[in-house]
């Protein structure tokens, strides 16, 4: 077996699970699911129609690669969102589709790491998506926990890593908007992680799937790339960014997304997925592409989770210390009581799911940067996500 396995932990909603087996929901109300990420918004019309229209191709074997539409258009794409000039993108060498960006995150690490190596570090944010962790365990690496301090906006505070870290470290995982804060990294902070991978030669994956949900329609997030060209790195060098239709066209059922940035990373990591069986079917692919080509569809989408923060954040403010973030679907609360018990209450007493914050960090140290805090997901429909707030601030005011 694969030593890493006896070193991985339950994932956060196994141990959500286990947390709720022995209490009884309050019958008397309706359940409300705020624990989990995932899009409940309708789908886009445009994409089932290509879907549905490329079905034919279901008798065909897909390549690695894929094709050219979607290459071409996911390209398309990364100019116009990040102010790129036309063709900056190679659609031949620079962008790869993947089943989402899980698949994707995970596999990386499988691809860029040494398991023979064993100072091998794959740094991580703290508090985290536990693919980072996993991936990093079954590449046979060590995780490293980046200090990402409520000071800073739980954003990575690379100057806190100790030099002796840096030079162990073969890839560096970060994510912005972050999960579970939504804080966003600056063009400085990739800059200085830009830097740092230079003097230290380690591959920057940044996880961008929340890139097009964000609070403020005329200040979208900077990405990965966007910070290396303005740096004046024309071929991406160590830089890959990861992205997703499951939360930009609320298609999180289609499992697609892409990985785009330095073409010699990309060269190889095609070549490991070649063997991976990570193919897209070319009815996805179809449908990936006509997402990727329109943008009506994410304005509306973001307009709606604008709505849902303006709604609620204020609900929640009287009672805990929160603000909306800047981008992504999260709030992130700061609570009195412990995160557990508090999630416990909630279920049995108002019959809504959150999930513990310390559930989605680790102690590397200094306490779990995770606790007191609890991640509410405002996927569910409007009235549902005011009402799951309501009972939620109930139930703090009552203790």
């Amino acid at each position: 077996m694969n030593p890493g396995l006896e070193h991985l932990n339950p994932y956060p909603f196994e141990r959500l699970a286990a947390l709720r087996l022995p209490l009884q929901p309050n019958p008397a109300l309706a359940p409300i699911n705020l624990s989990i990420g995932e899009p409940q918004h309708a789908t886009p019309a445009l994409v089932l129609d290509a879907l549905r229209d490329a079905l034919a191709l279901l008798s065909k074997y897909p390549a690695t690669k894929g094709s050219d539409t979607l290459r071409e258009a996911i390209a398309a794409w990364l100019s116009r969102r990040y102010r790129l000039p036309a063709r900056a993108v190679d659609p031949t060498t620079m962008v790869l589709p993947a089943n989402g960006t899980r698949e994707a995150l995970f596999a990386i690490a499988q691809c860029l790491i040494d398991a023979r190596d064993p100072q091998a570090l794959v740094a991580m944010p703290n508090p985290f998506y536990q693919i980072y962790e996993g991936a990093a365990l079954l590449a046979g690496a060590q995780p490293y926990y980046l200090p990402c301090p409520a000071a800073r906006d739980f954003m990575p505070d690379f100057d806190a890593v100790p030099d002796a870290a840096w030079a162990r470290c073969r890839l560096v995982y970060v994510c912005s908007p972050a999960n579970p804060s939504g804080a966003v990294m600056s063009q400085d902070d990739y800059r200085a992680l830009l830097a740092l991978a230079d003097r230290h030669g380690f591959v920057i994956v940044s996880d961008e799937c929340y890139s097009e949900l964000y609070l403020d329609e005329s200040s979208p997030p900077c990405g990965l790339l966007e910070a290396a060209w303005a740096d004046g790195r024309t071929r991406f060098e160590r830089c890959l960014v990861m992205h997703s239709l499951s939360k930009r066209s609320n298609a999180p059922g289609l499992r697609s997304g892409f990985v785009a940035g330095d073409p010699a990373v990309l060269g190889e990591f095609l070549r490991y997925r070649t063997y991976h069986g990570a193919a897209m079917p070319l009815h996805v692919q179809a449908a990936s592409a006509a997402a990727w080509r329109d943008e009506a569809h994410v304005i509306d989408n973001r307009a709606v989770y604008r709505a849902k923060f303006a709604a609620v954040t204020p609900l929640l403010a009287a009672v805990t210390k929160v603000a909306a973030p800047a981008g992504g679907f999260y709030l992130w609360p700061e609570v009195d009581d412990d995160d557990c018990m508090l999630c416990a209450r909630l279920i049995a007493e108002a019959n809504v799911t959150t999930l513990p914050g310390s559930f989605l960090a680790r102690d590397a140290g200094h306490g779990n940067p995770g606790a007191r805090r609890l991640r509410i997901a405002l996927v569910a429909p409007f009235d549902e996500c005011v009402t799951g707030i309501r009972r939620i601030v109930d139930v703090i005011a009552a203790r």
